[in-house]
């Protein structure tokens, strides 16, 4: 009989850009504990407030309000925050009916909050 011949699937994505090939991961995990490096990479829970409240900071970036984490330079890209902002309001519509007091709260006063800081970003 011939023998069946394989493949191997080597996963290259990179969730990090400092990481390298991590293969199955195992080995990355067991590397970093026996180097003794504590570095971890600690995600908070994603929930509908913070989805929106990350939103809402990218729309601040854009706006020139708060500095780019990658260049750490303030640059303004109006379209850019327009077309979040109009993400955050389809949210809103979509979501209408189904959010908590808080949840409903918090995107309404954040949209207020970015339309405004748009307005004052484009008459500059």
């Amino acid at each position: 009989m011939e023998e069946e011949k394989g493949f191997t699937v080597k996963d290259k994505r990179r969730i990090f850009k400092d990481e390298g090939d991590l293969g199955s991961g195992s080995e990355e995990k067991k590397d970093t504990a026996e180097s003794g490096s504590k570095e971890e990479h600690v995600f908070t829970e994603l929930t509908f407030s913070t989805f929106i409240l990350s939103l809402s900071t990218s729309v601040l970036v854009n706006l020139g309000e708060l500095p780019d984490p990658l260049t750490n330079e303030k640059k303004i890209n109006l379209p850019l925050a327009k077309q979040t902002i109009s993400i955050i309001e389809m949210l809103m519509e979509k979501t209408k009916g189904n959010l908590t007091q808080e949840e409903d709260r918090l995107i309404s006063n954040m949209l207020y909050d970015l339309r405004m800081e748009y307005v004052n970003a484009a008459a500059k």
